[in-house]
């Protein structure tokens, strides 16, 4: 069983693998879902020798601790829920919730109300459903504030 530290830095070599770089490791990621078997993901990090004692559990329960829960794990599969950057994967249009967060630092406030939120960089905005997960996604400390999004009923253009 890892402790609370172990379980962060795995989730961390996990998500670069998973989410960022899966070709520098040879995983080959279903490109409708972005899923490996957990067999094979597994076999890549104990291929590390910092990991080389990892087990099946191991990695399953830090997809269950990770705060942010950034995998899921479908039978033996298992997959980065949000957040690659490479552009193999993608995502199936779905309708959003009628309320929306954004977690961002007080500093970028005024250039997001004039020009809007922007994905800076990377390929989506992230928009959470509840205060807990935009403020994890948002800046930490004091100067943390939330942008509430309410869903139109009409579509616009993009």
């Amino acid at each position: 069983m890892l402790d609370a530290k172990a379980e962060v830095s795995l989730s961390k070599f996990m998500t670069k693998m998973l989410r960022h770089t899966p070709e520098q490791y040879g995983l080959i990621l279903d490109p409708e879902d972005g899923s490996c078997l957990l067999e094979e993901l597994l076999d890549v990090i104990t291929a590390t020798p910092k990991w080389s004692g990892i087990t099946e559990a191991d990695v399953r329960q830090t997809a269950a601790n990770c705060e942010k829960q950034r995998f899921a794990i479908e039978g033996e599969r298992i997959r980065a829920r949000y957040g690659h950057s490479h552009t193999k994967v993608a995502y199936p249009p779905g309708e959003p919730p009628a309320l929306l967060y954004h977690g961002t630092h007080k500093s970028a406030l005024s250039v997001i109300l004039k020009e809007g939120l922007k994905p800076m960089g990377r390929q989506y905005v992230h928009l959470s459903e509840g205060l807990h997960f935009a403020a994890l996604a948002g800046a930490a400390g004091e100067s943390l504030c939330f942008l509430r999004l309410i869903r139109l009923r009409r579509r616009i253009p993009v």
